[in-house]
């Protein structure tokens, strides 16, 4: 197979005990994927205010929240093959180009008068088009600016979860003493710091590598997706997190999130979100420095600790140890993901990383939207006690059924 054949080239070269990880080109790829996943934490908090302030209601809220998530879901497989198709580095410089010119616009409408809903809508839409078409490239350069693929995940795994904590908390404290409109142009200036970093990269080719001839868009669809199904290990995973997802991480945040804003309060549930950023902090480090020879062997074990969050509130604990509970999945979701993201992109043919990337991550996604719509419905009948706990179990299904397949708890570390 391909994957094994890259993997035995990168042992190989991978003779350094420990390569530097903060080399120029990694340090200009640190600040531009931080400075875009500060501006995308702050984004969703600034178009709520925004959106609300025009008069549009929570409907309206809902409406934009969705309009910029939903063509993220729909189209990253296509951002796949044209990442593989016309380069990485290139897509990534343009996909920030555009999204700073529209975000720029949304952010005029709202300074210079009330939007219409639809303008908001599609302005969004774009936007979200356009965080499709970059998130692909993420993994393809990775690999190509760090040879200790594991740290460089590990470190921005780090780097996201500490905006993510940060993200809201600055996006409110700036509407205190500015406007909606300014934050959502501060978050439009985080893609022109992105696409500068990237477009300074030197050791990323700005075209595809491993390419030869032309094919077509068809055609490279099929290859991403053959690539996708040729390996067990990736594709078992995915169909276990879809079923994690419908039962597990998306009831919990829609019925654990309004459980605890309902039962213990705005000041408690943002406590309880901090320890979770904190958790997942800590994940990362872990995830730098542990390497296990079986990393979706350990990372499977790793989400056992995540049920703590739904049963933490199912059982009506205390503020501060719910807060400990949330925490602590962080840690284990975290290192899940660094575990399962270094795999891909250590295991995966540099040619085609892109569209397999994307077709993983349509996968991850696909079924998280399902699995909140339906929470409230089923708890209607149900009751939210109940459900939370068979979110909770969900864990310990996962888990047994990764570790139930050969493929993915045989899946040997690859030695970069």
């Amino acid at each position: 197979m391909a994957g094994s054949d890259v993997a035995r080239d990168r042992q190989v070269k991978g003779t350094s005990s420990d390569p530097p990880l903060w080399t120029a080109d990694f340090r200009l790829f640190f600040t531009a994927r931080t400075t875009s996943l500060l501006g995308d934490a702050m984004l969703p908090v600034a178009i709520t205010a925004a959106v609300l302030r025009a008069g549009y209601g929570a409907s309206g809220v809902g409406y934009a929240l969705a309009a910029l998530v939903a063509p993220f879901a729909a189209l990253i497989i296509f951002g796949g093959v044209l990442s593989d198709r016309f380069g990485a580095r290139r897509l990534m410089v343009v996909s920030d180009t555009v999204r700073l010119c529209f975000q720029t616009v949304l952010a005029l409408l709202f300074l210079l008068g009330t939007p219409r809903l639809w303008q908001i809508l599609v302005l969004l839409a774009l936007v979200g088009a356009g965080s499709a078409i970059f998130q692909p490239g993420v993994a393809s350069i990775t690999p190509r600016i760090a040879r200790d693929v594991q740290k460089a995940v590990g470190t921005l795994r780090v780097s996201e979860s500490i905006t993510a904590v940060i993200g809201p908390s600055l996006a409110g404290l700036l509407l205190v003493v500015s406007s909606p409109a300014s934050v959502v142009a501060l978050d439009a200036v985080t893609y022109g710091v992105s696409g500068t970093c990237l477009f300074l990269l030197r050791s990323v080719p700005m075209g595809p590598a491993g390419r030869s001839g032309v094919t077509s868009f068809r055609a490279d669809l099929a290859e991403g997706w053959r690539e996708f199904r040729a390996r067990t290990w990736l594709w078992s995973v995915i169909v276990v997190f879809m079923l994690w997802q419908l039962a597990g991480a998306g009831p919990t945040m829609t019925l654990g999130n309004s459980t605890l804003v309902t039962d213990y309060g705005a000041s408690t549930f943002g406590l309880v979100m901090s320890s979770l950023g904190a958790g997942s902090v800590l994940g990362g480090i872990v995830a730098i420095r542990l390497r296990p020879r079986y990393p979706l062997r350990a990372g499977a074990l790793s989400m056992i600790p995540w049920s703590l969050m739904p049963l933490g509130v199912a059982l009506g604990l205390p503020a501060p140890f719910v807060a400990l509970c949330y925490g602590a999945s962080g840690v284990g979701q975290a290192f899940w993901i660094v575990m399962f993201h270094t795999s891909v992109q250590t295991h995966i043919p540099q040619d085609v990383l892109g569209r397999v990337h994307a077709y993983d991550a349509a996968g991850s996604l696909v079924m998280k939207p399902v699995g909140q719509a339906v929470a409230g419905p089923l708890a209607i009948v149900t009751g939210t006690v109940p459900l939370l706990c068979v979110s909770a179990s969900m864990a310990f299904v996962a888990c047994a059924l990764l570790l139930a397949i050969p493929a993915v708890r045989g899946l040997k570390r690859v030695a970069r």
